[in-house]
């Protein structure tokens, strides 16, 4: 069963295609780590709760848009050696020459690792079968 790292947090909606960049270059290497994938979403469809909602747990501004993210490791084990790797790879760092600077604040990103409980699929159809 696989392991979910999931991400959420808010981006100045000007930084969109920054954000997007962003991800591009520093999501492959949680696939060269081991994950087996890396999902980045853009808030479409967030509404405001009555106690608490998305925006609210990430501070988001009007100004800002909330993005939501999971990364899927085969194991926790492999996770936790992935996620040690890249602390500590330079590659990681946005001062390091030719990385994009991070375009939002990370500080009021809220994140977590999660052990999957319950997983239902869809079942593809073929034309045939119709």
């Amino acid at each position: 069963m696989s392991y979910i790292d999931g991400f959420v947090i808010a981006v100045p909606t000007a930084n969109r295609q920054a954000f997007i960049a962003h991800a591009s270059h520093f999501d492959p290497l949680f696939l060269e780590l081991g994950a087996l994938r890396v999902v980045e979403a853009w808030g479409d469809d967030v509404p405001d709760g009555k106690l608490t909602d998305f925006r609210r747990a990430v501070q988001a501004t009007p100004e800002e848009t909330v993005a939501f993210a999971w990364v899927e490791w085969p194991d926790k084990a492999t996770r936790d050696a992935g996620m040690k790797k890249m602390m500590e790879d330079p590659r990681m760092d946005p001062a390091t020459p030719g990385n994009p600077p991070m375009p939002f604040d990370g500080k009021r990103m809220i994140f977590g690792g999660f052990t999957r409980v319950v997983d239902v699929k869809a079942r593809l159809r073929s034309p045939a079968q119709d």
